[in-house]
């Protein structure tokens, strides 16, 4: 069973999320790490754009499960298939990021032992439970993306997900119209739950794969949708989300085309390889080894770059030597457990 149950990853998308894993990196250390670490000296770079990689991933992991989910022949495929690609890994981010964190020090960050723990579900956020680190926040809005969909294809109404989609995004609408207009706050927790607050984003990244490979399907539906997703940001958030909208969906629609091929350049696609585990581990560590190396006497810029080629040199470890083998080992087994028993 491969990542996408026997279809081909597309080199080029996988790129584009290493350079928005990238861009999400760049952005802690050059610019949040200073607000958060007053006095800290600026960076001579701040790369405030760099926080939109989210956006980003979430307009790509809209794409790819989607186009996962279609290729699935039983949902408990592509629940080991999520299941092997996630969870090892961030349960390795988890004790790494809290022993280094509790070893160097991080005012502010730290969480206790049972909070950890707690962590290791991804969902800990609904509870209130902090984070081990700070980007795990994405990760309880995947997995409610994934379970959503996973629903949807339970149902036999997987080529249905447009109306889906419309409808969540009316629901956005909704809520929007009754606080701005009524001042009546509706339930917050079906809000989060239904990740109307980014459900543009994966409505996005479904309608590029239903425009580039949905056979036979009328592209109506898609730029519909795409269409909603953009008028959903322009009203309910800002002028400026739609416009970046239009612009991430246009990367991740050239990058799927096959039209990206700059991104197929081997440190991108290297960066790829290795975003998940670049995303989960550098934010705290980072801080804690910027923190550690500032008080060393050295300049903050040279600080980031030693500790960018460190966090990098982790991941691309804990990918060798962690995930990859989790993955394989997992779905190695469940694929054994699939082959028929001979007579």
């Amino acid at each position: 069973m491969s990542d996408v149950n026997g279809g081909k990853r597309l080199a080029e998308v996988d790129a584009l999320r290493g350079v928005a894993a990238l861009s999400v990196v760049l952005f802690h250390y050059t610019t949040r790490f200073a607000e958060l670490y007053q006095p800290t000296p600026a960076a001579a770079v701040s790369f405030q754009g760099g926080q939109y990689g989210v956006n980003l991933f979430f307009i790509i992991s809209g794409f790819v499960i989607f186009m996962t989910l279609e290729r699935t022949r039983r949902s408990s495929d592509f629940v080991v298939s999520r299941f092997s690609r996630l969870f090892p890994a961030y349960w390795v981010s988890i004790a790494l990021t809290f022993v280094i964190t509790h070893w160097l020090g991080l005012l502010g960050k730290l969480v206790d032992a049972p909070s950890a723990v707690a962590n290791m579900l991804m969902l800990h956020g609904l509870f209130h439970v902090p984070h081990v680190d700070g980007v795990y926040w994405t990760l309880e809005v995947e997995l409610l993306f994934y379970c959503g969909v996973l629903l949807l294809y339970r149902l036999g109404r997987l080529q249905q997900i447009h109306f889906a989609l419309l409808a969540m995004l009316s629901l956005r609408f909704i809520y929007f119209g009754a606080e701005r207009l009524f001042g009546v706050d509706l339930p917050w927790t079906l809000y989060r739950l239904l990740i109307l607050q980014y459900i543009p984003w994966f409505a996005l990244g479904i309608s590029i794969y239903l425009l580039l490979h949905a056979r036979g399907q009328s592209a109506r539906w898609p730029i519909v949708t795409s269409v909603c997703a953009v008028l959903t940001l322009l009203v309910t958030d800002s002028l400026f989300s739609a416009g970046l909208a239009i612009v991430l969906a246009t990367l991740v629609f050239i990058a799927a085309s096959g039209r990206g091929r700059w991104l197929r350049a081997r440190p991108l696609v290297w960066l790829g390889a290795i975003s998940y585990l670049l995303y989960l581990l550098h934010e705290n560590i980072g801080w804690s080894v910027l923190l550690q190396l500032l008080s060393f006497g050295l300049p903050i810029d040279i600080a980031i770059v030693v500790t960018l080629c460190l966090t990098l040199s982790l991941a691309t470890l804990v990918t060798r030597l962690a995930e990859q083998p989790a993955m394989r080992w997992i779905r190695a087994r469940y694929r054994q457990r699939q082959q028929p028993v001979p007579a």
